[in-house]
């Protein structure tokens, strides 16, 4: 059950990677990508009162635990704020690899804070996961993309506190409850796109995108958020049945959704994304899609 949760996020994400890649190049080509967070917080924001509505005792925990909450939300944001820096200035194929440095946050963080380790067999198969993502990495010569230091210090940021977002979230949400947890989440990230607005010069932005793109921003933002939504909730719901290390692991394959979204469109919508269909790339992919599949078996033993 936990596997089916956790994929639904590198399959939601990668649809998202390049719905991201799209909006940037189309609207935020010569805007900064801080901007595109206050979208990511309206849709937490319009969540709040069905989560309440739901769950109602999200209003009275104790201070100390909501702040904290709020404080992963906030996190979150920042990590994807990273992520949007960095896909502004490489391609997605080339961004989406370096999340897998994620795995290697999110076992030390879950091995520190929530003492979580993982069984030999569950951990061979992370690491096969994880080699198959990084397989993806390489191109034709099987040498690793060429990457900028400010591009892999960018991931490296927004990984490390992605991982930090992630265990908060669980260790909170086993001890208070889910859907409360993501209730204060939800407002810690409705907070950063208020001080996001509350910047002169972003509110600029903001206020002069809207008025000359409102409906197709609003409209493909919008249908992106609630996709990046629906990932984010099934990871973090995964994260409460399994290990955050496994869980990260399967997060990973994100690289292998993003290639085979890439080639679909590549085929039917070329002007949206190009992607190298030679026969030794798509035998490239398919090794590692093998070794994915092979790890996430051992994964779930």
């Amino acid at each position: 059950m936990w596997l089916l949760f956790a994929f639904s996020g590198p399959v939601l994400w990668a649809a998202s990677t390049h719905i991201d890649k799209y909006l940037v190049e189309r609207y935020f080509k010569h805007s900064d990508t801080a901007v595109l967070m206050v979208f990511t917080a309206w849709i937490g924001l319009i969540m709040l009162p069905f989560i309440w509505w739901f769950q109602p005792a999200a209003l009275y925990l104790p201070l100390a635990s909501i702040a904290v909450m709020a404080a992963s939300g906030i996190l979150y944001m920042g990590a994807m704020l990273f992520y949007l820096q960095a896909i502004q200035s490489a391609e997605a194929s080339v961004v989406a690899p370096l999340f897998q440095t994620s795995t290697i946050f999110t076992f030390a963080l879950g091995y520190l804070v929530l003492g979580e380790t993982l069984s030999w067999t569950n951990a061979a198969g992370a690491v096969l996961i994880i080699i198959g993502a990084l397989l993806l990495s390489l191109d034709a010569s099987f040498h690793f993309r060429a990457f900028r230091m400010r591009l892999l210090l960018l991931m490296l940021l927004c990984t490390f506190v992605l991982a930090l977002s992630t265990v908060i979230f669980k260790y909170f949400a086993v001890r208070e409850e889910f859907w409360s947890t993501t209730f204060w989440t939800y407002v810690g990230e409705a907070l950063f796109g208020a001080g996001i607005l509350a910047i002169p010069r972003y509110l600029k932005q903001f206020m002069l995108l809207l008025k000359t793109n409102t409906s197709a921003l609003l409209a493909v933002n919008g249908a992106n958020e609630l996709i990046n939504l629906g990932g984010g909730l099934g990871v973090r719901f995964a994260s409460l049945l399994a290990p955050v290390a496994l869980v990260s692991a399967v997060s990973s394959t994100t690289t292998l959704f993003v290639f085979i979204f890439g080639v679909l469109l590549t085929i039917f919508l070329p002007g949206l994304a190009q992607e190298d269909l030679s026969w030794a790339n798509l035998l490239q992919k398919g090794a590692a899609a093998l070794l994915v599949a092979v790890g996430v078996v051992l994964a779930n033993i």
